[in-house]
């Protein structure tokens, strides 16, 4: 079963007395599809104020949907640089908060050997077209394997650049990379684009200054988050964290608290890691936990906070690669009050969602469709 463990956001354990079941419900939505024809579509966007939707696909392309159309030419063709397959390729990217006045934006690819890498663009004269000459990098991040490289890239309400990192791939996190401060695999990071060059260490990251410490870090125990999520009305952080073997996770916490850590390896999910015994103190509760009778890997997706569908407002969106369910959950006073399986078609394998400037969600399938999630009368 779905199970939902509940627990205020000031318990920073497992808390087995405060775990309670809350029902699911089955509910109608339709799936507006937007475009067609795209390869792999992991991701889309747009700029604040801007009607546009921007499709990453995995194999290094960036796609605009305009009025409604799909532009044959892309937004920023980088296949020469993206190493793409199995989980990795051009993964996410952001726009700038100011992107209207500096036309700065960020994208988080594997390259050709593998490794991370994250850089700053800039549009060109071309609103439709960046300026593929105008590439910066900020980080480079080595991958010791081919699986597990996170690549959200997100600005949060703080204006600072948020970097989901996997922990280096393999199973079973055998480096220990979630658990290291030395090492920015397996973390959320967190830097200021606008403070330095190419970027600066913003003052209340939590371990800056700490010994042996990568300053860069916002939290650590993280085993592939896919994907991550700001909430803009209530300043929560949904974090959609893969699983082994055995159970996929949600976390759920408050945007500013820093230096949390969610656990992997030594947790998966709310169980110790492996059968074997560990000390719980410190870790990061999930807020829903399921097993993988009903599916393999979390697909994270956003709050909903749109205008067109005013019936799903306050709802966070999610999936499953292997069986493409779609499922949300509404989060109040800490705690889950409502789960809602949806009926929809099969649309294939999930991949990634998507939000725009309005706060319209979209889920991105393998069979590179686009679909705009709308409730029904």
């Amino acid at each position: 079963m779905i199970r939902v463990v509940v627990a205020a956001l000031g318990c920073v354990a497992w808390c087995p007395a405060l775990a309670q079941d809350v029902p699911e419900r089955t509910a109608d939505l339709r799936l507006e599809i937007v475009a067609r024809g795209l390869n792999d579509p992991l991701y889309l966007t747009a700029p604040a104020g801007d009607a546009r939707l921007f499709v990453v696909e995995q194999a290094g392309r960036i796609r605009i949907v305009k009025d409604g159309r799909l532009l044959p030419a892309p937004f920023l063709d980088l296949r020469d640089s993206v190493g793409a397959g199995g989980e990795r390729g051009l993964l996410g990217m952001a726009f700038h908060p100011a992107y209207a006045k500096n036309g700065s934006f960020y994208v988080d690819y594997t390259d050709k050997r593998g490794d991370t890498r994250i850089k700053r663009f800039a549009v060109s004269s071309d609103p439709d077209v960046a300026d593929a000459a105008s590439a910066k990098q900020l980080l480079f991040i080595e991958q010791p394997y081919a699986n597990h490289n996170g690549g959200l890239v997100m600005f949060g309400p703080d204006g600072m650049l948020y970097v989901g990192m996997g922990d280096g791939g393999s199973g079973g996190d055998p480096h220990g990379n979630g658990q290291k401060r030395n090492t920015l695999l397996g973390k959320l990071l967190r830097i200021d684009v606008d403070g330095g060059d190419p970027y600066a260490i913003p003052a209340d990251n939590p371990f800056l200054g700490a010994a042996g410490a990568r300053p860069e870090i916002w939290a650590t125990g993280m085993r592939n988050p896919w994907r991550f999520a700001f909430d803009r009305v209530t300043g929560l952080l949904y974090v959609a964290d893969v699983g082994q073997n055995l159970w996929e996770e949600l976390d759920i916490v408050p945007a500013a608290r820093a230096g949390l850590n969610y656990g992997w390896n030594l947790m998966e999910g709310a169980h110790c890691y492996a059968g074997t015994g560990c000390d719980t103190t410190g870790l990061v509760v999930p807020a829903l936990e399921y097993d993988h009778s009903y599916g393999c890997a979390i697909i994270g997706g956003f709050v909903y906070r749109g205008r067109t569908s005013p019936a799903l407002t306050g709802q966070y969106f999610f999936s499953d690669y292997c069986q493409a369910w779609l499922r949300s959950i509404t989060y109040q006073n800490g705690r889950i009050t409502a789960r809602t399986v949806w009926s929809v078609p099969r649309i294939g394998q999930v991949l990634s969602f998507g939000e725009d400037a309005a706060g319209e969600i979209y889920v991105l399938s393998d069979n590179g469709s686009v679909y705009r999630i709308v409730s029904t009368p």
